[in-house]
């Protein structure tokens, strides 16, 4: 596996997209047209303290006077430049809108605290985006619950992630790599822990990928072994230990089997039934002592992803 790139300048992360480049050149336009005037205004202020500092006897001073052609001169120019920054920028956000015919589209559903990707193929992931390079990407992107914002840095690219509604994400990578990708936009307790990364492969490898991970269950030998690779790559161990661990739900050590006591007082067996519907329904019954901060998985996990979970949740109470 590659490592993230953290290359880049000083002020910016490493170009990755299509758009990176046309976006970071107005962004230096706009900053270097800042720092001018900020030393040039500051500069001046500081040299005009100096030179006409009052000396001796304070006295009356002569009226202010007036300048046409310097008045001209400070409203003419800075007039043009935001013309110049609002025509160039206008320029780049429609490109940024409209969106390839041809883009290979992705679904991305937010929820506190991940990103579910589903591909057309029927692939799913958590929290990993996987694209081919040199290929327009669209996203179709939706929130469960709060607002979250999509934003991959080094392709320049960033997106409102609303409930309710879907928004529209496109870009095309231009390397091969692992970028960061995380949420912009304060979404909860847990915010800071939503990010993801991005791997872009060549065209060969991710249909490699996709093949793969359309029969992710096939060559296992058992279904437990499906159940453990299903709880790694879904992330399941941000919230639930296999080690009898505390942490931000039910540890499945030696949980199947058990009686668990709900918040409303009364007791639950923890059959196959329950999982599932932990799974898909996760806030119908929440056991004591624990937030419901899970979500439903109805749509990401297919239904023998849960068979092995179910499995593997077993072979932990062995």
């Amino acid at each position: 596996m590659q490592s993230i790139d953290t290359t880049g300048t000083f002020l910016l992360p490493p170009q990755g997209s299509t758009m990176a480049a046309d976006v970071d050149a107005l962004f230096y336009f706009i900053y270097y047209v800042s720092v001018f005037f900020f030393a040039l205004i500051v500069g001046l202020i500081i040299l005009f303290t100096i030179k006409y500092k009052r000396r001796g006897k304070p006295g009356l001073t002569s009226g202010p006077t007036h300048s046409r052609p310097l008045e001209i001169i400070w409203t003419v120019i800075p007039t043009i430049l935001v013309l110049i920054m609002f025509g160039w920028g206008f320029k780049d956000f429609i490109r940024l809108q409209v969106m390839p015919h041809e883009s290979y589209e992705i679904n991305v559903t937010a929820r506190q605290w991940q990103w579910d990707i589903i591909y057309a193929e029927g692939v799913t992931s958590v929290n990993e985006l996987v694209v081919p390079v040199g290929r327009p990407v669209k996203l179709l992107m939706s929130s469960r619950d709060v607002i979250h914002s999509f934003y991959i840095p080094s392709f320049r690219v960033k997106m409102d992630v609303l409930p309710n509604r879907y928004t529209n994400l496109w870009f095309e990578a231009t390397r091969v790599g692992e970028f960061p990708l995380t949420c912009s936009e304060y979404c909860g307790q847990q915010h800071s822990l939503m990010r993801g990364t991005v791997r872009v492969l060549t065209e060969e490898d991710f249909e490699t990928w996709i093949s793969e991970n359309a029969n992710l269950l096939e060559n296992l030998v058992t279904l437990e072994e499906g159940g453990e690779l299903i709880y790694n790559k879904f992330l399941c161990y941000s919230c639930h230990s296999v080690d009898g661990t505390a942490g931000n739900g039910p540890t499945w050590r030696g949980l199947f089997g058990t009686m668990e006591r709900l918040e409303d007082g009364s007791e639950v067996l923890v059959d196959e039934n329950y999982i599932r519907e932990s799974i898909l329904n996760p806030k119908s019954k929440i056991v004591a002592g624990y937030q419901p901060i899970m979500s439903t998985y109805q749509g990401t996990l297919k239904p023998e992803y849960i068979d092995a979970i179910i499995a593997y949740i077993k072979s932990l109470s062995n």
